[in-house]
C-alpha cells in the first residue's frame, strides 16, 4: 500500500499541465506552457531565494538599514569610531605624562631615574632642538635692545663691580637640559623644571620688555647694574610689565611651554653683558 500510494505521489507530480492565457474579448490564446508540480516548486523555490538575496543586498548596501529598529545610524557608528580614537589616544598621553612628571621629579630630589629621560616618548626632546632657528638672539638684537633703553656709551665705560663678586639668584631649580653654545647659536640654558614653577629675578633689576613673541612665547628681559641684562622665555604667564622694579629672587613669571621654538615645559635663560653673551653655568648654580 505504501508503495503504491509513493507511485501515486510521484505520478501526480510528474503529470503534466498546461497554462494558458486567453483573450477575454476574443478567447483567443494569447500565451500558454507546460507545467508541472515539480516545476512549479522549483520556479517558487528559486524566486523567494532570490527575493530573500535581494532583500539582503538593498539592507547592507544602503541607507534602508538605518531604519531597522536598533541600528544606529552612519553619524552614530561614525561618533562612535571617534570616541574610541580619542580615549585611546587619551589613554597613552596620560600615561606619557605621568612617565614624564614622575621622572621630572625623581631628578629634582637629586635621584637617578630609571630611564633616561631623553628616551621618554613624551612632546619634549631636547636632543631635537633646533638651534639654528635662534636668530633673534644675536648680539645685534642687544644693540638694538640698548638703543631703545637709551644706554650711552658714557653708562658703558663706567667702572663697574667684577661679575665673580655677585650673588646670583637661581631662576628655576630644575635639571639643566640644553646648555650654552657659541657654535649652534644658542647663547642660553635650557632648565627642565616642574609646570608652572616660579621664575626668579637672579639681581635687582627693572623690567624692560614683558610681552608675547610668535617663537619664544611668553618673554620677560630684565636690565640689572654693571651693564647685566637677563632674559627669560617661554614662560606660561608673566607676573611683571615694563617699568616695573623688581628685587633679587622676586617672581616674575611662571614656566611654560610657549611659543613656535619650544618642544616642552621649560626656561630658555640667558645672561647678557654689554651685548656679549655669558655662559649662565658659571655664574649661576642649577
Amino acid at each position: 500500500m505504501k508503495e503504491k500510494k509513493k507511485k501515486k505521489i510521484l505520478e501526480k507530480l510528474k503529470n503534466r499541465y498546461r497554462l494558458i492565457i486567453y483573450n477575454d474579448t476574443s478567447f483567443q490564446t494569447v500565451w500558454s506552457t507546460k507545467l508541472t508540480r515539480i516545476n512549479v516548486f522549483l520556479i517558487f523555490g528559486l524566486g523567494g531565494v532570490l527575493l530573500v538575496f535581494l532583500t539582503v543586498l538593498m539592507i547592507a548596501l544602503t541607507p534602508l538599514k538605518e531604519f531597522i529598529p536598533g541600528y544606529p545610524s552612519g553619524d552614530v557608528r561614525n561618533l562612535m569610531v571617534k570616541n574610541a580614537m580619542m580615549v585611546d589616544s587619551l589613554e597613552a598621553q596620560l600615561m606619557l605624562r605621568d612617565n614624564y612628571f614622575k621622572t621630572i621629579k625623581t631628578l629634582l630630589n637629586g635621584e637617578v631615574p630609571e630611564d633616561q629621560i631623553s628616551n621618554i616618548d613624551t612632546s619634549f626632546h631636547p636632543v631635537e632642538l633646533n638651534m639654528q632657528s635662534y636668530n633673534h638672539d644675536s648680539i645685534f638684537e642687544q644693540h638694538l635692545l640698548e638703543e631703545q633703553l637709551d644706554l650711552s656709551a658714557g653708562d658703558q665705560q663706567k667702572s663697574s663691580t667684577s661679575l665673580a663678586n655677585i650673588h646670583f639668584f637661581r631662576p628655576l631649580k630644575g635639571m639643566i637640559t640644553q646648555n650654552f653654545n657659541k657654535d649652534i647659536n644658542h647663547y642660553a640654558v635650557d632648565v627642565v623644571g616642574l609646570p608652572n614653577s616660579r621664575i626668579s629675578a637672579i639681581l635687582d633689576g627693572t623690567v624692560v620688555f614683558s610681552g608675547w613673541t610668535v617663537e619664544t612665547g611668553n618673554v620677560l628681559y630684565l636690565q640689572h647694574n654693571n651693564n647685566l641684562l637677563s632674559v627669560y622665555k617661554h614662560n606660561s604667564e608673566l607676573l611683571k610689565k615694563v617699568g616695573d622694579l623688581v628685587k633679587a629672587g622676586e617672581a616674575i613669571a611662571l614656566m611654560g611651554n610657549t611659543g613656535e621654538l619650544t618642544t616642552g615645559p621649560h626656561l630658555h635663560f640667558e645672561l647678557w653683558h654689554r651685548g656679549t653673551p655669558l655662559n649662565p653655568e658659571e655664574y649661576i648654580d642649577f
